[in-house]
């Protein structure tokens, strides 16, 4: 068994256009302790910014709480459709925190998942990220 992990979630980079809150944010990635490559995220605050903010601030630790992406693994692959992760609680996507308490409110469904890499939150039904 392969197994993915993030060993660092780390980098807000220069905002992505001319809005200081659209942030790039990046994953470095390790299969069995190998360095294989970075996945570059372009966060949309500016449709949904509750949740882009709760994914910035965990890929940098960038927050009071201390919460983090940083060694979390990938605990589901499914080769050419999805990697789900990110869960630092119980590392097999049955725990949940944001840097909002356990669970927050959807914001909205304006983006759609029309083309591939779209990131998304998973959660357990309506108002639930976290």
């Amino acid at each position: 068994k392969i197994q993915l992990q993030i060993i660092m979630g780390c980098g807000s980079s220069v905002p992505h256009d001319a809005s200081p809150k659209l942030y790039t944010v990046f994953l470095d990635i390790r299969i069995c302790g190998d360095y294989v490559g970075k996945i570059v995220i372009k966060l949309r605050d500016d449709i949904v910014p509750r949740t882009s903010e709760n994914f910035r601030s965990l890929c940098t630790g960038d927050n009071r709480k201390g919460l983090t992406y940083k060694n979390c693994t990938f605990h589901r692959v499914i080769p050419g459709f999805m990697a789900q992760g990110g869960d630092f609680e119980n590392a097999d996507g049955t725990g949940g925190s944001s840097i909002f308490g356990k669970k927050f409110k959807d914001e909205n469904f304006e983006l759609t998942h029309d083309t591939a890499g779209v990131l998304s939150m998973a959660n357990a039904g309506p108002n639930t990220n976290g």
